[in-house]
């Protein structure tokens, strides 16, 4: 009798808990899950970052650290030392800002250094209260941000609510992150958690002074490996020495730093989250980038093959992408990018995506040329097989002479 009556107790505690859940998360509109297979990728920098952007189109955000032994939230958004409040029945989440609310173990800690030793089970428990007795209120978007890998907190939350919208997974342009990001790719299939995209971060260094960047990590293999698991890619995000000090000093990096084109690369991850909502609302930012294209703000791709322009466009072995200002006739940044597989209107697409308005190149196929006129890429075809940077500064300059198309098939 004893033991039917532990299973009717555990089964009432299972439907209180699950009917508790569901009326808390039922006030949330989307719940997106932050991921990444591996450590070290700034995922919790992405998730921050990613929250405040919502909240500054205008969405009521709240933002949910459940990494138990590394909480960075509190760093991030300078709330470390804060303690979140009670209404007597439910916990109040910490109010960052008007439209974001965040809530993270890491307020509860009563030393900021003190190490959480806790096994799954009850990881599973602290994070049913963090579901159903943290005051969220009604939200627009719930941004539960993870510890790496594929174990019991993304498992718990992804069998904790159900219809769920979807992860954003978080990775760096290494072979080493990628490996384990296809794992984290898996993961959400088995658990039928869609993948919103995917976000490549650190894909390259800017220098604070040229601009140029340099791809520490390599570059494109986020894109690469999002196409092949079939999954969408949301975006790169360069290594810029702001994120670090925006990071360390509590600052939201896309508050603080709204030009620069790691923010801005923030934004395009957002706008498809934002689409949820079915209304992408244009910022500020965007007005901006349009006067600047207007003051002749460019990006210039030259194929390259041994140092100089490649004869044909498809098979070089990299593209050197200039950014100028035609107006000053001037040369902003550049940088050097492997050139993807020759694969019949990748390159195009691949430019595009880039930035790419301006191509020029020896030789060029008539359909090739119309699908870089479908990016909004203008073709400069018959230049000569000379240094990349000479050929750019001729071309403003307006003294840059073209030939013939070397090739045209």
């Amino acid at each position: 009798m004893s033991e039917e009556k532990n299973k009717m107790d555990d089964s009432l505690k299972a439907y209180t808990e699950s009917t508790e859940i569901d009326d808390c998360m039922g006030k949330v509109k989307h719940k997106i899950m932050v991921l990444s297979g591996k450590g070290g990728v700034g995922k919790s920098t992405v998730a921050a970052n990613i929250a405040v952007s919502l909240a500054m189109n205008g969405k009521q955000v709240g933002l949910l650290d459940t990494d138990f032994h590394g909480p960075s939230i509190p760093t991030l958004l300078n709330l470390e030392g804060k303690h979140p409040g009670t209404d007597g029945e439910t916990i109040m989440p910490i109010e960052f800002s008007e439209g974001l609310k965040v809530m993270s173990i890491g307020f509860l800690l009563q030393n900021k250094d003190d190490a959480v030793i806790w096994r799954g089970p009850m990881k599973m428990k602290v994070i049913k209260q963090l579901l159903t007795d943290v005051n969220w209120g009604n939200l627009d978007y719930l941004i539960i941000d993870f510890p790496p890998g594929t174990g019991d907190e993304p498992l718990s939350v992804a069998q904790l609510i159900p219809g769920m919208d979807g992860a954003v997974i978080v990775t760096t342009p290494q072979n080493l992150s990628l490996n384990d990001v296809r794992k984290c790719i898996n993961f959400c299939g088995q658990l039928s958690v869609p993948v919103l995209g995917v976000v490549e971060n650190m894909s390259g260094f800017v220098c604070p002074s040229c601009k140029t960047v340099i791809n520490v990590f390599k570059a494109g293999g986020g894109k690469t490996m999002a196409d092949e698991m079939g999954v969408p890619f949301l975006g790169s995000i360069p290594i810029e020495p702001q994120i670090v000090e925006a990071s360390d000093s509590g600052k939201p990096f896309v508050y603080h730093n709204g030009d620069t084109d790691a923010a801005k690369a923030f934004r395009g991850v957002v706008e498809p989250l934002l689409a949820m909502s079915g209304k992408a609302e244009p910022e500020a930012e965007t007005v901006s980038s349009k006067k600047e294209e207007k003051k002749g703000m460019h990006k210039i791709a030259i194929p390259i093959v041994e140092g100089h322009l490649s004869a044909h466009f498809g098979h070089c072995e990299e593209f050197a992408i200039f950014d100028v200002d035609l107006e000053v006739k001037k040369i902003i940044g550049q940088e050097k990018a492997p050139s993807p597989p020759h694969e019949p209107g990748l390159l195009p697409r691949w430019l595009g995506e880039k930035g790419v308005n301006i191509i020029i190149a020896g030789g060029m196929g008539a359909h090739a040329q119309d699908l870089f006129a479908e990016q909004g890429i203008t073709v400069s075809i018959g230049a000569p097989a000379d240094d990349p940077e000479k050929i750019v500064i001729s071309y403003m300059n307006s003294t840059l002479e073209l030939g013939g198309n070397t090739c045209d098939h």
